[in-house]
């Protein structure tokens, strides 16, 4: 599906279960991305983050781009993301 079929106020599972690290200069292109989809009318954004030790940022860049147009959770496990998102 692309994000311009995407209903308003769509879901999105961001897992990074499997991330081991990440360049700092992709910040810039998760923000056009994290900003693109506060355009498109996201509703909710969940990221899996399973090792806070790993964690890349991605709340603080969230903070800049969706400010409070978007609700955003971190969770630890897909099955808990799930939950979150009414799977």
């Amino acid at each position: 599906m692309l994000i311009a079929d995407c209903p308003a106020s769509f879901r999105l599972l961001t897992d990074l279960g499997r991330l081991e690290s990440m360049d700092l200069a992709c910040a810039t292109e998760l923000g056009r991305i994290m900003d693109l989809c506060a355009e498109k009318g996201a509703g909710k954004v969940v990221c899996v983050v399973p090792d806070p030790r790993r964690d890349i940022g991605l709340s603080i860049i969230a903070l800049f781009h969706y400010r409070h147009r978007v609700r955003v959770a971190t969770c630890k496990s897909v099955g808990e993301a799930a939950d979150l998102l009414s799977l």
